[in-house]
C-alpha cells in the first residue's frame, strides 16, 4: 500500500494559527524571523494576566460546555487527520510546575482515540541522551504522518533550567535558541504543524495548587521538595521564559501564551487552538475504492 507524500508547505503553522487581532491578540507572541529587529514588539509576560479569560463564554458552566463540544469535534478531526496522513501535528505544552500540562491533555483529548494521539512527558536527560546533542532525543519523538504528538514539557527545558541555574553562558543560550529555531523549521517544512503553548500561571495560584498537593495524601506523589527550590527562583524563570518566547516565536512555530489560573478556560483556549488548526488544514479521507461499491460480505 503506497503512502501519500507529505505536503510540502513553507510553514504549515502559518495557515492554522489563530487570526491576529480579536481575543487572541494579547496572547500571541509576535512571530518574526530569528535575528529580525522587533521594533519594540517584545512580548512582556507582565502584560498577560494569568487570571484572564479572553475566550470565556460567560461562566464556568458555559466554558465547560464549549470545551466538551470541542473535544467531540476533535475526535472526528483526529480520525480524518489519521486517515489523511499528509500532515503531522506537534503540540508543545510548556509551563511552570502546577500550570496544568497533564490536566490540559486529559481534558482537550478526552474523546480522541489513542491510535494517533500520543503524549510524552520529558524528564531530565539520561546519561545516553547527554552523550548526544540536546535535540537528539526530541527528534526521535517527533510525530509521524497522521500523528498528533503532545509534549508535556519539551526541548525548551534546555533553555530554561540551565539558564536559570547559570549552566549556560549568554552566547550558549543564543546558540541553543538558534538550534531550536532551525530544528522546528525542519519539522515545519516537512509537513509538521507546530503549536506551542506556554501555560502562564500566577505565583499565588501556584502556591495554592502546591499546598493542595501537600494537603491531600493522594497527591503526595506529585509533590517534590525540588518544586519549592524552583519556586524560590520564580522571577528568574519568568525572565527566562520571556527571553525564550521572544527568541523562538517564529513564522513556522509561533508561541501562544495561555492564561492558566482558570483550569477550564486554559483547556478551552488550547482546545480551540488545536481544533482550529485541524480545521484549517482542509483534511480529507483517502479516495473511495470503486471495487467496494458492489462488494457484499456474506
Amino acid at each position: 500500500m503506497s503512502r501519500p507524500s507529505p505536503v510540502q508547505l513553507p510553514y504549515p503553522a502559518q495557515a492554522v494559527q489563530a487570526p491576529a487581532g480579536g481575543a487572541w491578540s494579547d496572547w500571541q507572541v509576535p512571530a518574526q524571523p530569528p535575528g529580525a529587529e522587533r521594533n519594540g514588539q517584545r512580548f512582556r509576560l507582565k502584560g498577560a494576566p494569568p487570571d484572564a479569560k479572553p475566550l470565556s463564554r460567560g461562566s464556568k458552566t458555559e466554558d465547560q460546555r464549549a470545551l466538551e463540544t470541542i473535544a467531540e469535534e476533535l475526535d472526528h478531526l483526529q480520525n480524518v487527520f489519521w486517515a489523511d496522513r499528509r500532515f503531522k501535528l506537534l503540540l508543545v505544552l510548556q509551563g511552570m510546575d502546577t500550570s496544568g500540562k497533564d490536566g490540559t491533555v486529559r481534558s482537550v483529548f478526552s474523546r480522541t482515540s489513542p491510535l494517533g494521539v500520543h503524549t510524552i512527558g520529558w524528564k531530565a536527560p539520561t546519561e545516553t541522551e547527554r552523550d548526544h546533542d540536546f535535540l537528539w532525543r526530541i527528534h526521535r519523538k517527533a510525530p509521524g504522518a497522521g500523528e498528533i504528538m503532545i509534549f508535556n514539557r519539551s526541548h525548551y527545558e534546555d533553555v530554561l533550567v540551565p539558564v536559570v541555574n547559570g549552566w549556560l553562558s549568554p552566547a550558549q543560550t543564543q546558540q541553543r535558541y538558534a538550534h531550536i529555531n532551525d530544528f522546528e523549521r525542519l519539522l515545519a517544512e516537512t509537513g509538521t504543524v507546530i503549536l506551542k503553548c506556554m501555560l502562564h500561571i500566577s505565583h499565588e495560584e501556584q502556591r495554592q495548587r502546591l499546598q493542595a498537593r501537600v494537603d491531600n495524601p493522594d497527591k503526595h506523589w506529585k509533590f517534590d521538595h525540588s518544586d519549592l527550590e524552583v519556586r524560590e527562583k520564580w522571577d528568574d524563570y519568568q525572565r527566562s521564559y520571556e527571553d525564550m518566547l521572544n527568541a523562538t516565536s517564529t513564522p513556522w512555530a509561533p508561541w501562544n501564551v495561555i492564561p492558566a489560573d482558570s483550569k477550564t478556560h486554559r483547556n478551552l483556549m488550547v482546545g480551540q487552538l488545536v481544533r482550529d488548526a485541524l480545521r484549517a488544514l482542509q483534511l480529507r479521507y483517502p479516495p473511495e475504492k470503486p471495487d467496494l461499491a458492489s462488494l457484499r460480505i456474506t
